[in-house]
């Protein structure tokens, strides 16, 4: 496996990871390029590339909030952000279709992870779909059922980890 080197994004970034997202997503569920823009413009610290020979291959990204779980309307704006806010969301965790099953997943989380510790952050949230729940918990996720979220029409379920 080439040594995976993870950055904050730039905004020249724009074009390359809405292509992944569309490869990652269906179209129901997937990021657009505007709402990739507002959140690289709004808080960037909390976008983080995947760049394997300068090629960026994945990327996660979230947003901050004093809420215990993620609204739907999160994943459409940055509204909803307050950059001092105890917890911090997950809004995507993509890896091209090329590199996945590599562990460029689990690095690109592991970062996320201490960037949040190294924040003060009391946790991290996220919505992910079943077949997810047994990754996201190998980083001590908590799974706490089917979530309220409608986003793209799919089910998703609600876990955290819980930092401090």
């Amino acid at each position: 496996m080439n040594e995976l080197k993870i950055r904050n994004v730039f905004p020249d970034d724009l074009d390359c990871i809405t292509r992944i997202e569309a490869d990652c997503f269906p179209a129901a569920e997937a990021a657009s390029k505007d709402s990739f823009k507002e959140r690289i413009s709004v808080f960037p610290q909390g976008f983080f590339v995947g760049e394997l020979n300068n090629k960026i291959i994945g990327f996660i990204n979230g947003g901050v909030t004093n809420e215990n779980h993620i609204k739907d309307k999160f994943f459409k704006t940055m509204d909803l952000h307050i950059s001092d806010g105890n917890n911090i969301v997950i809004f995507g965790l993509d890896v091209h279709p090329d590199y996945q099953k590599k562990g460029y997943a689990k690095k690109l989380m592991n970062h996320f992870i201490r960037s949040a510790k190294k924040d003060g952050r009391k946790k991290i949230l996220l919505t992910c779909k079943e077949h997810l729940i047994e990754f996201y918990e190998q980083f001590g996720y908590i799974n706490e059922g089917v979530s309220q979220s409608q986003h793209g029409g799919a089910k998703w379920y609600d876990m955290y980890l819980k930092l401090k």
